[in-house]
């Protein structure tokens, strides 16, 4: 999946964001309290988070690059490893600033009307178009996956403890797979379900020691990213 989908790109972030909303929607002010799949959140830290991933989405859609595209939707994640200074830093920055927020209310509005906004801008974007994020250029297609990907990754952490929530878009799911199979250079285990690759593939679960023996040496490599 890349920006030679043409409109696939778009119709894949509005899928993930979407689905997303729909999760936190309906989410409770005690709810916002539970924990996540990501290390030391709540609930309302990771939809925090998730905001300023949705602004970065809407500043870079709007900032065309004049450099050469240096990423894909693929290599981009290659900078993204887990158990760094910089994610440990990432972390209270996030705790910190989404605990200004006082009345879960407020953040769940500003949620939803951003990942709007951004699922919009995404339909009005050139998908061929270089823009800058994050010190990289992509085009804006792949920058619009890579959107995707990190959006159902969270939905997946958000909804740990919240059976009730609706999951994941399927677009948004294929996205990981298809993401997860380009960094380790070959499919994923065909017994995986989507979630349980995107879970492993993303340092959230642990290898099994059959899953280690069917991956062989690759299996060394895991997480791709995190």
């Amino acid at each position: 999946m890349s920006a030679g989908d043409g409109a696939g790109p778009a119709r894949t972030v509005r899928a993930a964001y979407e689905a997303a909303r729909a999760a936190v929607a309906g989410l409770s002010d005690e709810e916002s309290w539970l924990p996540t799949g990501c290390t030391g959140w709540a609930v309302r830290d990771l939809v925090f988070h998730c905001v300023t991933d949705a602004q970065r989405a809407l500043v870079a859609l709007h900032t065309p690059a004049n450099e050469p595209v240096d990423r894909n939707a693929v290599t981009y994640w290659r900078d993204w490893r887990p158990d760094t200074v910089g994610a440990a830093n990432g972390r209270r920055w996030v705790r910190v600033n989404g605990s200004m927020f006082l009345d879960f209310r407020q953040l769940q509005g500003l949620y939803l009307e951003t990942l709007a906004a951004a699922a919009h801008a995404a339909e009005a974007a050139d998908p061929a178009q270089p823009v800058a994020t994050q010190g990289h250029v992509l085009t804006a297609g792949d920058l619009l996956i890579t959107l995707a990907v990190e959006a159902t990754v969270h939905h997946l952490d958000l909804t740990v403890h919240l059976p009730h929530a609706p999951g994941p878009a399927a677009e948004g799911l294929a996205a990981v797979r298809t993401t997860l199979d380009g960094l380790l250079g070959r499919p994923g285990l065909p017994d995986w379900s989507d979630e349980h690759y995107a879970r492993v593939g993303t340092g959230r679960a642990a290898l099994t020691e059959a899953e280690r023996a069917a991956l062989g040496t690759v299996a060394d490599r895991f997480p791709l990213f995190g």
